[in-house]
């Protein structure tokens, strides 16, 4: 009986170590379906006439996270206060009279792109004029006009970090950098600003090369990006679904480059299919590409060599004013669509079907998250409308916690030297009452901290005072030896937040990718 029950337990440690030590797992909860609420709609409208929207965006701090700007087809910009409290009977109409607090003529033209800058102080507004403009918001007063393009503006991306540096992308096929400290010139009261750097012919139709030189002409640039690692800008065109990365202190050509498609300028392949918008999470590592062909593809922008991670589809993108935006947390995709609805897709389920936001008529153009109200979006559409939508989880509901609460990921590292000496000291004084009383009445008499012996392997004795400044020195030693330039520029989260003191790496340094 011994016998076979020793034999019994051999064998179970014997298959636990060829199978592997099974333990309960934990009980797996399916994720419930998103719930979409309409928070409330505005019209967009000017003394009665109604015009389209076509961009909106949130205010970037959380102070102002209640505000957001709307830019429409007749060059008017708007501010409206989501904070207000809005009657459930009540008219768009009615709505905009109570939330919008300030309008004003940006342009004398359809302005295409807005984008908050220096503290949600100032508004950046590109326009169908081939200018930009900067807006001191306060005071409701151009400071800067950037001049330049040759035609309509149709995106812009501002640094990460400055704030006075931005990428723009134009219908002339040109891509330009601006630096808003350099004034060159005035004119009619507007300090004139000239591009430091532009980038002609950036994404050429295959087509081109067939007409006579004179009438070439390269294609439209429709949206660019200034990455998160502060050098690096995305830039993507109307002919092919090709997405270029150019490294800004050598713009000749692009350094990398990526698609779908295992040739973006192959004509018999799929078709020529444009890509519509970009978009980035706050991290940089995630990077949205709306295509043409009805599909929205996911890039990891540190293995961009592997093409596309996902792709998204269910909505429909028929024209170039449907724009898609991921969350800050990476988590989700919101993207307008034709069909009058906007979708939302959960980005590790990128085969479930999406969630449809519906109330809007007509196409769903322009889409925003909210950057500091979680699970808050925005949708304009051809319906003269903006409408405000809360995005919650029903599980997660029940439990008091949005699904779009951002994950927090915290990196361990070891202990320093005393920080472990400490700990064991303690756990030892607590395992000796006579020694804790010892340290503790020395403590009171002497009104100082706890005498920590060094180990007995040294055989050295010390006084308490020494083995203070001892502790004291080493702990110091420790906080500024704790992150070397060695294992700072050897983490891949360099690429995102490089440390001053070593050369800075791009993404361009973790791939190999043929131009």
């Amino acid at each position: 009986m011994e016998s076979s029950r020793s034999r019994s337990v051999f064998v179970d440690i014997g298959l636990r170590e060829l199978n592997g030590f099974r333990v309960r797992k934990r009980p797996f909860f399916p994720d419930s379906e998103l719930t979409c609420r309409e928070l409330t709609g505005v019209a967009v409208e000017h003394d009665g006439i109604r015009t389209p929207p076509l961009a909106v965006s949130f205010c970037k701090t959380s102070q102002n996270s209640q505000l957001f700007a709307v830019s429409d087809e007749d060059g008017h910009v708007s501010l409206f206060n989501s904070s207000k409290k809005f009657a459930s009977s009540a008219t768009h109409q009615e709505n905009t009279e109570k939330a919008r607090f300030r309008d004003w003529i940006a342009h004398y033209n359809a302005v295409f792109d807005i984008s908050w800058i220096k503290g949600d102080s100032c508004l950046l507004t590109a326009s169908g004029d081939q200018t930009i403009k900067v807006w001191d918001v306060e005071e409701n007063k151009c400071t800067g006009v950037l001049i330049g393009h040759t035609g309509t503006v149709k995106s812009m991306c501002p640094h990460s970090t400055n704030s006075d540096l931005l990428v723009s992308g134009s219908r002339d096929g040109c891509f330009a950098l601006w630096d808003l400290r350099c004034k060159s010139s005035s004119y009619k009261e507007e300090l004139c600003i000239n591009s430091t750097d532009m980038v002609k012919g950036a994404h050429l139709s295959p087509l081109s090369k067939r007409i006579r030189r004179r009438k070439a002409a390269s294609s439209s640039i429709t949206s660019v990006l200034y990455l998160k690692d502060e050098i690096t800008i995305a830039t993507a065109g109307a002919p092919d679904s090709a997405l270029k990365f150019w490294d800004t202190r050598k713009l000749k050509v692009p350094f990398a480059q990526a698609s779908p498609q295992s040739d973006p300028t192959n004509t018999k392949e799929k078709g020529l299919h444009g890509i519509v918008s970009l978009s980035q999470d706050s991290s940089g590592t995630l990077l949205t590409a709306s295509c043409k062909d009805n599909r929205i593809y996911l890039y990891n922008t540190l293995q961009l060599d592997k093409g596309p991670v996902q792709s998204f589809s269910g909505c429909r993108i028929d024209s170039f004013f449907v724009r898609t935006m991921i969350s800050p947390d990476g988590e989700y995709v919101l993207s307008g669509s034709s069909d009058g609805n906007a979708y939302i897709w959960q980005v590790n389920k990128p085969h479930a079907d999406p969630t449809l936001l519906k109330g809007h008529d007509y196409e769903v153009t322009a889409v925003d998250w909210s950057p500091s109200e979680i699970g808050k979006v925005a949708t304009a559409s051809d319906d003269f409308t903006v409408r405000l939508w809360n995005i919650e989880n029903n599980r997660c509901s029940n439990a008091n916690s949005t699904a779009f609460a951002p994950r927090v990921k915290r990196r361990v590292t070891a202990l320093s030297n005393s920080e472990a000496k400490e700990i064991l000291e303690m756990n030892r004084e607590a395992e000796s009452p006579q020694k804790h009383s010892l340290l503790s009445s020395s403590s009171d008499d002497n009104q100082s901290m706890p005498i920590i012996g060094t180990p007995e392997s040294k055989k050295k004795k010390t006084s308490p005072s020494s083995s203070l400044s001892s502790l004291s020195s080493s702990s110091e030693e420790d906080i500024i030896c704790e992150r070397s330039p060695e294992t700072t520029f050897s983490s891949p989260s360099s690429v995102l937040n490089p440390p001053s003191s070593v050369k800075r790496r791009t993404i361009r340094d973790y791939f190999l990718v043929t131009p």
